[in-house]
This record gives structure tokens, sequence and C-alpha cells, in this order.
């Protein structure tokens, strides 16, 4: 497991609200927004995608665009005159950390072109959407989670994309591999030195190196991510701030309870008490106007 791929799965459709639109000639449709992440798919046709921000994009057939805002947006015809329209939507609730830690990272607005790894789960999702079969949530959760993590992974790969600057360290011959081991194993009582080891470079060099492609040193990074793990385990039943301080590399609840309110600005006993079961979602396309 790397860092991406730790960070895409916080991000799970979980009751996912999925819409699938058919449009004819000029056409607007105003989005909600509140959604932390929406996923728009043109199946057939084109569209023009606008952000609160006035940003806008053009979505050609089987291109897909991930929103990362909760402000409205809107969704319209890119040329009147192409004729009929499909598109796709799920909007998606994070309610996991390590999910807006991923969200956090990216613009409001991104847009990878047509793939052919994507056509496959792109029929797949239009056809289960289609069938509105309520019993087959889980399946259509499912497939919207492989369509985004195609989506993002090909974003990343794009000449003009932003990645966050932890996704470019990830290639590099003495960063990369101490991020693989700090989310292979967050439990480890892992040290510069032992970090350094692990790129086979002087400690100097290795915290060097780490500071200017990640942006921070190396051990708030690994506090930073273990925060963003215990904060996924405290939300689990049953889970206490003993046990969850283990799992992230903390031998007692103390120090574990000190980092985590010096992160999070609140005690992990506090945060598990502040954790509600009800969450709402907002609608994808369509959802005003």
């Amino acid at each position: 497991m790397d860092a991406l791929g730790d960070l895409l799965r916080g991000v799970r459709a979980d009751g996912a609200l999925f819409e699938r639109a058919v449009q004819v000639g000029p056409w607007e449709v105003a989005c909600a927004g509140g959604a932390a992440l929406e996923l728009v798919v043109v199946v057939r046709g084109a569209a023009r995608i606008v952000v609160a921000s006035g940003e806008s994009r053009d979505l050609r057939e089987r291109d897909a665009a991930v929103v990362c805002t909760t402000a409205p947006f809107t969704v319209c015809a890119a040329d009147p005159a192409v004729g009929e329209s499909e598109l796709i939507a799920g909007a998606y609730r994070l309610d996991g950390s390590v999910g807006r830690r991923l969200i956090g990272a990216l613009p409001q607005l991104l847009v990878v072109p047509t793939g052919a790894e994507n056509v496959p789960v792109v029929e797949l999702i239009a056809a289960e959407v289609a069938s509105g079969k309520p019993e087959r949530q889980f399946v259509r959760d499912r497939m919207f989670d492989w369509m985004l993590a195609c989506t993002l992974s090909g974003w990343f790969e794009l000449p003009d994309a932003r990645p966050p600057a932890w996704y470019r360290a990830l290639g590099d011959d003495v960063v990369g591999p101490a991020l693989r081991a700090m989310h292979d194993e967050p439990a480890r009582p892992w040290t510069v030195a032992a970090l350094a080891a692990r790129a086979q470079v002087s400690r100097a060099a290795f915290a060097r190196n780490f500071s200017e492609l990640v942006g921070r040193p190396p051990m708030a990074y690994l506090t930073e991510w273990r925060m963003a793990l215990a904060a996924e385990l405290l939300a689990e039943p049953g889970a206490t701030v003993a046990a969850v301080a283990g799992q992230v590399g903390y031998a007692d609840g103390y120090g574990f309870s000190d980092a985590f309110k010096r992160i999070r600005g609140i005690a992990p006993s506090g945060y598990r008490a502040s954790l509600v079961a009800g969450r709402t979602s907002a609608g994808p396309l369509g959802a005003v106007g």
C-alpha cells in the first residue's frame, strides 16, 4: 500500500446519491452542492461544468469531472448543436478523516479526459444507475469507488495536474521509500534515523529532502498521518483511546492524547463523544432547478 492508496481507501461511497440525466438542446442544471465531493461523468454527448469560483471546463464523451467544494455549481450544454447528452453523477458523503485529508489536497474542479480504462466502468455504472434498483445500492457504491479511483489516479498523472506534494514525493528515490514505510507500518516506532536507513542516505540528507518535497519535516508528517488514522479508528464501534493509541504507534494513551489534541484541537475522548450517527448528504445533478 502507498500514500495514494491509503487516502483513496478513505474515500468510500456509503449510500451515495446517484442520478442519471438526459438533456437535449440548450440546457442548464444548477446543483445545490453541499457534498464534499461529487463525480460527474459524460456517458454521451458533451457538457460544461462551472464551479462557484468561476472556473469552467468542457467535458466530452467519457470525460469525468470531480467537484471538490460544498458550494453550488452548474452543469450546462457545452454546445447546443451537440444534441442529446447523457450524464451520470454521484454525491459522496465523506465522514472519515482520511478521506477529507485527500479532498483537502485537491482543486475545486478537476477533469480527466477520455481514457480507455474508464470505458467499461462507465458503461456498467450507466446501466446500474438507470436500473434504479434500491437493493443494488452496495453495487453502485463500489462502482463509483472504482470510477473515482480511476479518475483521481488518472488526473495525478496528467502533465498539467497539480497533485499534492506527498504524491510527487512518492516517486523520489529518497523520500518515496520512507513515505511508503510510514503508510505501511504507522504503528512502528519510526525515527528519522530509521527512515533515513530505508532511503539509504544520511539523516541530514533525508530530513532535508523530505522537508523540501513534502513541505513539512518527516516526523511532523508521520504524526499528522497517525492522527488522521486515529480519527478513523475512534469512529469504530467499541473503540477505546488506549487501543487506538497502540494502533497508531503510541505506548500509552497520554502521549497519544496530547498529540491528537495538538493536531486536531480536541482530546480523542471528546472527539469520539462528538461523533454522531446521523449523517446528511446533498444530492448530485439536479438537486436544484
